[in-house]
């Protein structure tokens, strides 16, 4: 049951001015208990502000040294304050990032990667004919010359080939490949792929990506082990320099993934004939970071390719890709290695960022002389060749997995939004409660209670505390119970019971006790 109290008013002064009786009549008689408004300067502020230092900097009270060492202390203090966040946000703006590396468990199968070869020599002199050599002089430097052996000036062929030269001409992997052994396991010419490149017509064994080798096991003998013959009397005879002119001999290698095409002049190594050569290799996934951290080019979500003649985006792919836009503005055609799509030539430098996910291949290599003696006669009386033919011309290659392993290299951020979450919130949630204490509406650090009390205060009821008629006015309890301080107080002091009504014991109080009497 709600209670009303009515309390009766009666004024000292009758002829008070209309000012300050207009003023008494809109303050609340709640207000008048609870007294008047606190000041609101810096020095209010800083005598009830929890800031340590800023109430002995900025307080009330006399100025003196010992205030001025405060107000110096703080000012330093807030000065480094401000340096390390100014120090925390330019080192996150910069974008940093670091490299970890995490070797992966030993996997009971793991994929073979792609292995491309290619006799340095690109065309075979006995297979050369006529026009051919008329066609290729610019490539060869060999000159021109018509059935009697002799130069001629006026000689006309028909269009070329190249893709016909190619395949007649370079070396054939049925000749060159003298045996074959992957896993323990016997394979021949038809495990290989042919592919062509700058050196011509080369051949990829493990090519397809739908059918990948596994490898089961690693150390040498678990890999590829191949024997090949380079065919050195097959090399062109050097009659002049050209850009294409080569002095070695032996075959070049590359070892990449599947999805990768060969970019085997810049990124393969050489096999030089005489030796075996042993290649360890080892997986390496490598991940890298987008903008703004790095530049590295992300997979899109659509299935189309994201490279015209290739099925995956790779840094060859796209430098491939270039080559062939320059050479089709310039000389509006193609080379057999370049792809073969549509489109025209690109303007300006041509980008070629890395993939943010790349899986290359380690490699360590070591080799030993061969043949030794008694193989040498072996070998001759096998192939049908002299001592001097076998250590001019066969190599023995063995690519193999170390161990079955894989080693993943990741970019990762230095500093992320996580790393200012140690400081800046902190901050925030300070800077937010000596605000809120300095407007008599304090913040608690915790969330939800915070969130409780700005409820509360949103929704705190607009109606007048008091309705006044003449002298008389009327109070809830309830609007007592939530906004005097003195209900809890009284009942702390006075061991539970509220002392609502005026104090009529004491006639005889002190001027003003009637409106002490009523508040407490």
């Amino acid at each position: 049951m709600p209670i009303e109290i009515v309390c009766k008013i009666k004024f000292a002064e009758e002829d008070a001015k209309p000012k300050e009786k207009e003023a008494g009549d809109e303050q609340s008689l709640l207000g008048a208990a609870r007294g008047a408004a606190a000041p609101r300067d810096l020095a209010t502020f800083a005598s009830t502000s929890t800031l340590h230092g800023l109430g002995r900097a900025c307080g009330p009270g006399p100025h003196g040294l010992r205030r001025t060492l405060w107000a110096l202390a703080l000012c330093t203090s807030l000065t480094a304050f401000l340096y390390q966040a100014a120090g925390l946000a330019r080192g996150y703006l910069s974008w940093p990032h670091l490299v970890a590396m995490d070797p992966a468990a030993p996997a009971p199968v793991a994929g073979f990667p792609a292995v491309t070869l290619c006799n340095i020599n690109r065309f075979r002199h006995s297979a050369l004919s006529d026009a051919d050599i008329f066609h290729l002089a610019n490539l060869t430097g060999l000159p021109p010359k018509d059935r009697d052996g002799h130069r001629a000036a006026g000689l006309r062929y028909p269009e070329p080939d190249m893709v016909d030269i190619l395949n007649r001409t370079g070396h054939q992997l049925a000749d060159m490949l003298k045996s074959c052994n992957f896993s323990g396991h016997h394979c021949s010419a038809s495990n290989f792929s042919v592919v062509y490149t700058r050196y011509g017509k080369c051949y990829t064994f493990n090519a397809d990506p739908q059918s990948s080798l596994p490898s089961r096991a690693g150390g040498m003998g678990s890999g590829l082990e191949i024997m090949l013959d380079i065919q050195q009397e097959e090399y062109l005879p050097i009659w002049r320099e050209t850009n294409e002119t080569s002095f070695e001999a032996g075959i070049r290698v590359q070892i990449h993934s599947q999805e990768e095409p060969p970019y085997i002049h810049q990124l393969g190594f050489g096999v030089s004939p005489g030796f075996q050569t042993f290649v360890s290799c080892q997986e390496q996934r490598l991940t890298y970071l987008p903008q703004p951290w790095g530049n590295c080019r992300a997979e899109s979500g659509l299935r189309e390719p994201e490279l015209q003649g290739y099925s995956a985006y790779s840094v060859s792919a796209c430098r491939l890709r270039c080559e062939k836009e320059a050479v089709l503005q310039r000389c509006h055609c193609r080379m057999v290695h370049m792809p073969d799509s549509l489109g025209g030539g690109s303007e300006g430098p041509c980008f070629c960022p890395t993939p943010c996910n790349l899986t290359r291949y380690g490699k360590e290599i070591s080799m030993v002389r061969i043949p030794n003696r008694g193989s040498a006669r072996y070998l001759a009386r096998k192939y049908n060749r002299n001592e001097t033919y076998i250590r001019e011309n066969f190599l023995v290659l063995d690519v193999f997995f170390e161990a079955l392993t894989s080693e993943a290299m990741e970019q990762r951020a230095a500093y992320g939004f996580q790393a200012l979450g140690y400081f800046f919130p902190r901050f925030l949630t300070a800077l937010l409660y000596q605000v809120s204490r300095a407007h008599n509406c304090p913040l608690s650090l915790n969330p939800k209670v915070s969130w409780d009390r700005l409820k509360r205060v949103w929704r705190r009821p607009k109606t007048p505390l008091r309705t006044s008629s003449g002298g008389i006015s009327t109070l809830g309890l309830q609007e007592l119970k939530e906004q005097s301080p003195c209900l809890s107080r009284g009942r702390a002091e006075g061991g539970g019971a509220s002392n609502l009504l005026p104090n009529h014991h004491h006639p005889h109080g002190p001027a003003g006790g009637l409106f002490e009497d009523f508040a407490c």
